[in-house]
């Protein structure tokens, strides 16, 4: 889908090289908007997309892509609606508002609540000083901090840095360590507590896959909900701890209200998701992250569902009327990444978790999916190709051997250097036990 002329002002995506950027285009340009994108990687198969008039390269991991924002900017014909779509690109967007909001819209809540909600450290010290329900977490500054929570931890537990640091990422690729006992939590963090110079460790939740919900909503600027969407996960992949690759939509209202309350309170303005897992052993819902500023890899169900969350977004930084269909139907949708799931299904398949029939049960229905569409086919199909028949890597130096970890879904963002300095002052609040 091509724009040359529209009256409406464009949408531009920032990160059009993952799913969560091709889902956006599609849905932004299926209601006549006009889409432009950067992305870090424009050979990626997801930018094979027919839905943009054009695909600006830009390193939207560094402050290089707010230069060119700034340049592309005074060329557009209308003030342009930002749509980040990677947690790197909504906080440098926060930190350089004021150069930006003469050519964009940007949906985003106060500066100092940008940084609270997306480093874990601040959201979880704040989660603890307003009883908000979260896993029992510690964060280690040294050795001794370690050993204090290992004895206090029931197992499994996860370790995992607040933010991602390039150091960590250089090490391994794992984004969060499962770890069964005291003794392997004190090893691995020997192993890496020179990578970030701040860890934290969390109790692990009891339960499957399908027992993750999430909710994405979007705030207007008056800190009111227009548009709310619950699902669950029902695979991911790696399993029990990677990514959605099928969910459907259900009703939680406890899920649903702790959403709106943890919003609420700090005034929230924008797309935001928060995740929460419900512990089979209790019953009782445990937040596990909350995802602010863009759309997730799997909010796409929303409009497979009838809701118009990003539309709702463009609407409203215009001033335009807003979409009629923002309310919940609870028709029981789904939404799928084939690829994935068809190695998540695999994978139970292979352990007798999963019959055929089960797997067909839960693939039935309404969906909406992640990457395949009939009418833009070329992202599907590459992406199909470089897996089929994949280039060989150029030789790399050998990094330091990881521990064997589980995989979570972590924002990758760049540690703030200030963050013992910032912190430091609620970290000492939190009691000791």
């Amino acid at each position: 889908m091509k724009h040359t002329q529209t009256k409406n002002p464009h949408a531009l995506i920032i990160g059009l090289d993952c799913i969560t950027g091709l889902q956006s285009a599609r849905i932004l340009a299926r209601h006549g908007v006009p889409v432009i994108a950067l992305a870090k990687n424009p050979a990626h198969y997801c930018c094979k997309t027919n839905t943009v008039e054009r695909i600006i390269p830009s390193n939207i991991g560094s402050e290089d892509f707010i230069q060119t924002l700034v340049a592309l900017g005074p060329t557009l014909p209308h003030k342009a609606v930002l749509f980040p779509c990677t947690d790197m690109s909504v906080l440098l967007l926060s930190r350089h508002r004021a150069r930006l909001t003469k050519w964009f819209h940007l949906a985003v809540p106060a500066a100092e609540t940008v940084e609270m909600l997306m480093d874990k450290t601040s959201f979880y010290t704040f989660a603890m000083e307003k009883n908000l329900p979260i896993p029992r977490t510690y964060f280690l500054r040294n050795l001794t901090d370690a050993a204090t929570a290992s004895e206090r931890l029931s197992y499994p537990c996860i370790l995992k840095p607040p933010m991602k640091t390039p150091t960590w990422e250089k090490n391994t690729k794992a984004k969060v360590f499962k770890l069964a006992s005291a003794r392997e939590l004190l090893e691995v963090y020997q192993r890496c507590s020179t990578w970030a110079h701040l860890l934290m460790v969390q109790e692990w939740i009891e339960g499957t896959d399908a027992e993750l919900y999430s909710c994405n909503c979007y705030f207007n600027a008056h800190s009111e909900p227009l548009v709310t969407f619950v699902a669950r996960k029902l695979r991911q992949w790696p399993p029990q701890t990677g990514t959605s690759c099928l969910g459907e939509e259900v009703r939680n209202e406890e899920v649903l209200a702790a959403t709106l309350q943890l919003f609420k309170t700090v005034k929230f303005h924008g797309l935001g998701y928060v995740e929460m897992k419900r512990d089979a052993r209790t019953n009782r819902h445990y937040i596990i992250e909350p995802n602010i500023g863009r759309p997730t890899g799997r909010s796409a169900i929303a409009e497979a569902g009838g809701v118009e969350l990003l539309y709702s977004k463009y609407c409203d930084l215009l001033g335009k009327p807003l979409p009629a269909n923002r309310v919940q139907r609870y028709e029981g949708v789904k939404w799928i990444y084939l690829r994935r799931d068809m190695q998540s299904a695999l994978y139970y398949w292979k352990r007798g978790e999963l019959t055929l029939g089960d797997w067909w049960r839960t693939f039935r229905g309404r969906k909406g999916y992640a990457v395949w569409s009939r009418r833009d086919q070329r992202p599907f199909w590459s992406d199909l190709w470089r897996i089929a028949f994949p280039k060989k890597a150029q030789p790399q130096a050998a990094a330091k051997p990881a521990p064997q970890a589980a995989i979570l879904h972590e924002p990758a963002l760049t540690l703030d250097s200030n963050l013992d300095t910032k912190f430091a002052p609620a970290l000492e609040k939190i009691p000791a036990e």
